[in-house]
């Protein structure tokens, strides 16, 4: 969410930075909400203080035995007191106004993020490793002979719907080993805090992370409220929810593996062969909580994190700065990692990393204590995919893909399949 104050001092900012978004300006309905709200609590005080001068002026007048005088106080007392409560009411009310509008704006992005439109303004910062060349023509994952007898979407439809699938026997066991192994060199070669959150939510986290209130569409609620989680972000970024705590204890880098859950709204006829794109899917995500300036440097960090993921799996990639138009709403600067799918002959994204400032943490009321005493101040948050594992999957798979249709596997995985190197055309592993 956004600072008031800094809207106040500089409303030209948020405008500037609403359109490099492609957003409409949000200033002016800003300032308008916001002097009324600050309008009505002053009057509010002043109806208060009047009642408060009233009521010691009643015990005086009875005193003294002014019966009339002691009358018209008690209703002055009384008339105020309903109109300190009307007012207190409204300023409840445009206050929440107001907080329900600011938490429908996006982030603004920082200055060193490139201006665009959508993806193809993306700017490319590197690339690491060299796509292999086949001597034949490379097929997608789902079309493998060693594939198609452990990922079934047939079953999945008819179980589930579209967008589903079963896995099973050496592709599950691959797609496992690679949950196993990010996990695992995200804490012994990164040093982040591996940890186990729930996948069902209640709205505020999902409100603290930024998909609520504007994108509940985009996510699945179940009948008693709960949300299921479109990405371990929401848990591990709402710790600090309403904590106020130590800078000691920065920065905190947690890791978690979880199932993850999205509707796909909007995406119907994009991706819809293979398990690119699923309503259901595992990802090892990375949440970073900062002071704000370690943000930055965070961020790059993080990055890496996602990257040497690949590295290890020999998985050649690109990463691109996202542009303002391709942001995410509650980022203020974002790289995606994008792997090379030689089926597809094409990068597609495996990992999306942002830092988002204090945007989540205003949202959260969730700040740090300096250790030299001053007052508390909003934390940073940062979060990003290490790595996205259906995704790892497939990259594995065509990546590795020989001409009979079997999967030479990453050295990586070797020690997470009991040895195993490869998945041989009829499905198993060897």
């Amino acid at each position: 969410m956004h600072d008031i104050r800094a809207i106040r001092e500089n409303p030209a900012a948020l405008d500037a930075a609403l359109a490099r978004r492609g957003a409409e300006p949000a200033s002016s309905h800003i300032l308008a909400l916001d002097e009324k709200r600050r309008t009505v609590i002053h009057a509010a005080e002043t109806a208060q203080a009047e009642q408060n001068k009233a009521s010691k002026e009643v015990g005086a007048a009875r005193a003294s035995g002014d019966e009339a005088e002691f009358e018209r106080l008690r209703a002055l007392v009384a008339e105020k007191k309903a109109e300190v409560a009307a007012m207190q009411t409204e300023a409840k009310e445009l206050d929440a106004d107001l907080t329900a509008f600011l938490m429908t704006l996006p982030n603004t992005p920082l200055t060193d993020v490139p201006d665009g439109a959508d993806e193809n303004d993306n700017v490319e910062i590197r690339r690491w490793g060299t796509p292999r060349e086949f001597t034949f023509a490379p097929k997608e994952h789902y079309e493998l002979e060693g594939v198609t007898p452990g990922m079934d979407f047939e079953t999945a439809a008819k179980l589930s719907g579209s967008r589903f699938v079963v896995l099973s026997g050496g592709v599950a066991r691959i797609h496992r080993a690679l949950a196993q192994f990010m996990l695992d060199h995200h804490v012994e070669t990164n040093g982040l805090s591996e940890t186990w959150t729930p996948v069902l939510v209640r709205d505020e986290m999902m409100q603290g992370t930024g998909q609520l209130p504007k994108f509940g569409e985009d996510s699945y609620q179940t009948t008693n409220g709960w949300w299921l989680v479109p990405t371990a972000e929401v848990t591990l970024t709402n710790i600090v929810n309403g904590l106020t705590v130590d800078e000691g204890t920065l920065p905190r880098r947690y890791v978690a593996h979880t199932q993850c859950f999205r509707s796909e709204a909007g995406s119907a006829g994009k991706d819809t062969a293979g398990m690119l794109r699923q309503h259901q899917f595992e990802k090892v995500e990375m949440v970073s909580i900062t002071r704000p300036e370690e943000s930055l440097n965070e961020h790059d960090r993080m990055t890496r994190c996602a990257e040497g993921v690949l590295e290890a799996l020999g998985l050649p990639y690109r990463t691109v700065v996202l542009c303002t138009g391709d942001m995410g709403f509650g980022a203020q600067k974002t790289h995606d990692i994008e792997v090379w799918l030689p089926g597809q002959n094409t990068y597609r994204e495996i990992s999306s990393v942002s830092t988002c400032g204090d945007f989540q943490a205003r949202r959260m009321n969730a700040r740090f204590r300096p250790a030299d005493g001053g007052k508390p101040h909003f934390l940073h948050t940062l979060n990003g995919s290490g790595l996205a594992v259906g995704r790892a999957l497939i990259a594995v798979l065509e990546n590795g893909q020989q001409e009979d249709g079997s999967v030479d596997l990453p050295e990586a995985l070797h020690p997470y399949l009991r040895g195993k190197t490869r998945l041989g055309a009829d499905g198993t592993l060897a």
